[in-house]
């Protein structure tokens, strides 16, 4: 039996304490595992000096190790995959649709063409921060044109949202492409691109946790208060406006959340896939279709599922990387997969 507490149930708060450890147990281990073999010890020692008051000596080889390239990576990684799930959930509820995922309306090919823009026409090797920058204009700017061109008289309805999506993922993949074709005599970008596009946290610093945190944070705040309208949404159009629900501002509000961010996660890991779509359809099967449980739950399923494919990509061909972007495919297409089958063979029980 489950007991409400707040109008949120018991079993919403036993999977927020299990993700909560997972996320720390995946963390912990990912500032102890490395290609440098460093004591526990010593570790524990370097995170009390940056995290606890009072002076501390630490080895400074140590601790540029443990503080400035392990920690901001678990720290990014979280954050990744906190944004790209709750973006996804946001656009399952939107679409009413469990495949539905953050890309769905351009948002992440948008995304990945400002960073290969970016990359293509050397902008990134002169300033740190514009693959970043322009990762999330792209992402803006590709909702922008979606919404202008599904909307017609202040309406916008889903159905055309979705096609234009389409039908720009489509466009800017050629682009893509054609800008990656002109870099192939360009070693270092076209290396720099192909990593982008595969996705990875490796040298991630903590520029890039401030760099993502802005959009994290108004994304997140965004989805938290529109959660009641888009659980009305769930219900219908008619439906939600009948109960007081501005239907257009809602739409807009969750997409410019979703794009948000989507832009933010794509700007400092590049491209990894699936997080977007398998976490949230995982977390709805689990707690149902409720926002004000599904998207913080989304948020850290996402968080510990990436720290859990970097330690992953890390380790598992040591002291080489596989890249993060492959590990989320390799785990989560077949899980996707069986959860589709699944799907289909209790619809045709039904029948």
């Amino acid at each position: 039996m489950r007991i409400a507490f707040g109008g949120i149930q018991a079993g919403f708060w036993w999977y927020m304490a299990a993700g909560t450890v997972l996320l720390l147990t995946f963390a912990g281990i990912g500032l102890f595992r490395g290609a440098v073999p460093i004591d526990e010890g010593e570790v524990l020692a370097v995170l009390a000096r940056h995290l606890l008051p009072g002076e501390r000596i630490a080895d400074p080889s140590v601790d540029t190790i443990v503080w400035s390239l392990r920690a901001p990576r678990v720290v990014v990684a979280a954050m990744v995959g906190g944004c790209l799930a709750l973006a996804g959930a946001q656009m399952q509820g939107l679409f009413r649709n469990p495949l539905a995922s953050p890309g769905i309306v351009g948002t992440s090919t948008g995304a990945a063409t400002g960073a290969v823009f970016a990359l293509t026409f050397g902008l990134a090797g002169s300033f740190l921060l514009a693959a970043p920058l322009f990762a999330v204009a792209g992402a803006l700017l590709s909702l922008l044109i979606v919404t202008r061109i599904a909307t017609r008289d202040g309406y916008t309805p889903v159905t055309t949202l979705l096609l234009a999506g389409v039908a720009l993922n489509a466009l800017l993949a050629a682009f893509n492409s054609w800008l990656i074709a002109r870099s192939w005599e360009q070693y270092e970008a076209a290396r720099r691109i192909a990593y982008w596009m595969m996705g990875g946290v490796t040298d991630r610093g903590w520029v890039h946790v401030g760099m993502v945190l802005p959009g994290m944070v108004i994304g997140c705040a965004m989805a938290v208060w529109f959660a009641r309208d888009l659980d009305l949404l769930l219900e219908g159009e008619e439906v939600a406006a009948s109960l007081g629900v501005d239907i257009e501002k809602a739409k807009r509000a969750v997409l410019w959340s979703a794009a948000i961010l989507t832009g933010s996660a794509v700007a400092v890991s590049g491209v990894v896939g699936f997080v977007g779509l398998v976490v949230p359809h995982l977390v709805r099967l689990l707690l149902g279709p409720v926002h004000r449980r599904l998207l913080p739950a989304a948020f850290l399923t996402g968080a510990w599922f990436v720290v859990g494919a970097d330690l992953l990509a890390r380790t598992l061909a040591a002291p080489e990387e596989v890249f993060l972007g492959v590990v989320t495919a390799f785990v989560g297409a077949p899980f996707f997969l069986f959860l589709l089958v699944r799907h289909e063979s209790e619809v045709a029980v039904s029948r």
